[in-house]
């Protein structure tokens, strides 16, 4: 299983091509807001929430997927869901 630490630079990794705001991108926290902070719109939250279920071989359902608006959400969204396979 992998650290906060660790999900944080592999979220990083999948949302960078979405990112609007490069500054905000460059002081990511688990606080850090997608759409907020980082200006990446809702339609590419959908496509950042696919590549997440990719990377990590697990299903993110509707319900998830509504709450994963910051970095903290989607990477206890994550956990979670590896915690369950």
């Amino acid at each position: 299983m992998q650290t906060k630490d660790e999900l944080i630079t592999a979220l990083k990794t999948i949302v960078k091509p979405y990112v609007q705001d490069e500054q905000a991108f460059e002081h990511v926290t688990e606080a850090t807001d997608f759409i907020r902070d980082l200006k990446i719109n809702s339609a590419n939250l959908v496509d950042i929430a696919l590549d997440v279920e990719e990377a990590y071989d697990i299903e993110i359902d509707n319900e998830s997927m509504e709450k994963m608006l910051t970095v903290g959400t989607a990477i206890d969204i994550i956990q979670e869901k590896l915690a369950a396979k």
